[in-house]
């Protein structure tokens, strides 16, 4: 007697799943490619590294070494002891400390400028719509495109016929090195705030204005302290970019009359580098480059989660 099952009408049966393992020769073979690929990665990492650092521990120890230790052992980081006399006849001898005054109050005059004019200038062209908003910022842009040998030649002129005019905008002066600086790092300054004022948001700003606010105060009160991440960012990269920069002093920073010239640190560095090289003293002159690359270092180690945010603040935004 044979049994017969029959399916309900209408009744569709799934096929039974598949339950053959797969092929594990890719996950396998991507995996070990991946290995293969951060080991390659993480060498890389570590001779850049040792490529970076190796130079810097080089310059320092050897400014804590002998002439004669420079000249036996160039590339020991040991020294036998410790001369710290060195960086004492940098600073005096060499003239470091006149070289770090000037450039110091350089500095003090041409960021702060810099980061107000260019913070105040993106502002404006990022929040408000006005006819030339556009035109106003492709112009700023455009000095990015322009090197700064291309305008030595008027640049010296301009300055050395406003010496005739006003006496403390001439060669030689502070003040007309703090404005040129400000002039070279303006236009940066403003397409990088430019772009982080954008990612800020508007009902900040429209609280501060119903709440009697006025604009400039909206400015400072509001919107600058939200920009703060943005502001550490840019300011670090125009005090490393005016500390380094040595073109524009080399160029301006002229002797006037027979008067002495104040010269800032990487002006300095380069008579330093000759003038104790036919002295054979290079033990200060290693002494003077470490004491102008420390303050520099510095700077970026404790700031650089600062620089980091900044950065990425617009993108995650």
């Amino acid at each position: 007697m044979s049994t017969v099952t029959h399916t309900p009408a209408g009744s569709d049966q799934a096929p039974p799943p598949d339950r053959t393992p797969g092929p594990r020769t890719a996950v396998g073979g991507s995996r070990a490619g991946s290995k293969i690929f951060n080991g390659f990665s993480h060498l890389f990492l570590a001779v850049w590294a040792i490529m970076v650092v190796y130079p810097l521990l080089w310059v320092v120890m050897s400014a804590l070494k002998t002439d004669s230790e420079v000249i036996r052992k160039p590339l020991s980081l040991f020294p036998e002891t410790l001369q710290w006399g060195n960086f004492t006849r940098a600073w005096t001898e060499g003239h470091i400390g006149d070289f770090f005054l000037n450039t110091v109050l350089v500095l003090t005059g041409s960021v702060f400028l810099t980061m107000l004019l260019g913070s105040m200038a993106a502002y404006v062209l990022a929040r408000y719509d006005f006819p030339g908003n556009r035109l106003i910022y492709y112009m700023f842009l455009s000095g990015l495109t322009l090197p700064v040998y291309l305008a030595a030649v008027p640049l010296f002129k301009g300055v050395y016929n406003m010496g005739v005019t006003l006496p403390f905008l001439g060669p030689n002066k502070h003040l007309m090195l703090i404005l040129v600086y400000v002039a070279w790092s303006l236009a940066f300054t403003v397409f990088f705030m430019h772009s982080f004022f954008r990612t800020l948001p508007n009902a900040i700003a429209e609280a501060a204005l119903v709440d009697g606010a006025s604009h400039s105060r909206m400015f400072f009160s509001v919107m600058l302290p939200m920009a703060k991440p943005g502001l550490i960012s840019i300011g670090i990269f125009n005090v490393l970019g005016q500390w380094n920069q040595w073109y524009l002093p080399t160029l301006l920073m002229q002797s006037v009359a027979g008067e002495p010239k104040n010269q800032v640190i990487s002006q300095g560095l380069i008579e330093l580098s000759v003038n104790q090289g036919y002295k054979s003293d290079w033990s200060g002159l290693f002494a003077g480059v470490t004491m102008a690359m420390l303050p520099v270092l510095i700077v970026y180690i404790v700031f650089q989660r600062q620089v980091q945010s900044g950065l990425t603040a617009g993108v995650s935004k």
